[in-house]
């Protein structure tokens, strides 16, 4: 009996460390910070340095915008309903066909979309570049990987129809993409368009991406992550799936993915077309390219292909 109550106990403090683990790593994997010091690159880092990093995460540093459009513009601010200021660019023309709203992925900022926003505005669209809560010019830390962020959608997509316009589109890509489909469900914004490119179709599914592109084991990190992840920012982990999340929508949409994507599978990307009722969508597969900028990776057939969805 004495051996059966010490194996007990191993496996408790084991199962108790495990989780403390998975809960400070969650915390950090959600959270930016100003003051973060540069990342070390992994042959530069010391054997302290690994040991805290698996224990207890390392500060991620929050995104900054280093490049700025080379076109007249406008920084403004606006306010989520859950009082985050948010900042954007805004390019604009009296004689534009509607306004397209971009979206960036995680830890990136709407610099990194300016390639993007060029092309639409080119097509004569005006564009919203949106950073993010606790991303670039916005305000906060704490990033929930599309839960929350769904707020700065409705923020942005309200602000931009204040303005009397009609013709409202969005685009998105990664965290970008999954927040569009979850803010169409969560607030029954009416978009006339949309473009999603690579979205993950669960958080779990993401945590998994992020995992495995770290050449870990999926299970069972990827779960106590999401889970801890979720308790940390109150919301249940494994509810939040937006492949289910786009049975809601109705309006035309260019779904967009690339064959060498270490993070968001085939399966999430089919899960998320097959649930879209409208006839008017199409999936667009990139044989090329991985978890990147698509624009960038493929101009000319990303070009055609926002060209021919936009004008149809």
């Amino acid at each position: 009996m004495k051996i059966f109550r010490r194996i007990l106990r191993v496996l408790l403090v084991g199962f108790i460390l495990v989780n403390a683990v998975a809960a400070f790593q969650a915390y950090k994997l959600t959270r930016f910070y100003d003051s973060a010091p540069a990342k070390v690159r992994p042959e530069q880092q010391s054997l302290w340095y690994k040991t805290k990093a698996v224990l207890f995460g390392v500060n991620m540093p929050k995104s900054k915008n280093t490049i700025f459009p080379d076109s007249s513009f406008e920084t403004i601010y606006f306010k989520t309903d859950d009082s985050i200021k948010l900042e954007a660019w805004y390019m604009k023309d009296s004689a534009a066909k509607g306004t397209v709203i971009l979206f960036h992925g995680h830890g990136g900022s709407k610099s990194g979309v300016l390639d993007e926003a060029y092309y639409f505005k080119s097509l004569d669209y005006n564009v919203l570049m949106v950073d993010f809560r606790a991303h670039g010019g916005s305000e906060g830390n704490a990033c929930t990987i599309g839960y929350n962020e769904s707020a700065d959608v409705k923020a942005a997509y309200e602000y931009i129809s204040a303005k009397g316009e009609k013709n409202i589109f969005l685009w998105g890509t990664s965290l970008g993409a999954s927040t569009i489909i979850k803010a169409i469900h969560d607030y029954d914004i009416k978009p006339k368009k949309i473009i999603l490119e690579m979205p993950f179709g669960s958080l779990l599914e993401a945590v998994k991406g992020r995992v495995r592109v770290m050449g870990l084991s999926q299970e069972p990190i990827s779960s106590l992550l999401a889970f801890w992840g979720g308790v940390e920012h109150g919301f249940f982990a494994f509810d939040y799936k937006p492949c289910d999340y786009a049975k809601k929508i109705t309006c035309p949409v260019l779904l967009q993915w690339g064959t060498q994507d270490p993070r968001v599978t085939k399966s999430e990307i089919d899960c998320i077309y097959n649930n879209l009722s409208m006839k008017n969508k199409k999936l667009m597969i990139y044989k090329d390219a991985g978890h990147e900028s698509l624009c960038q990776n493929s101009p000319e057939e990303w070009e055609k292909e926002i060209e021919d969805f936009l004008v149809k």
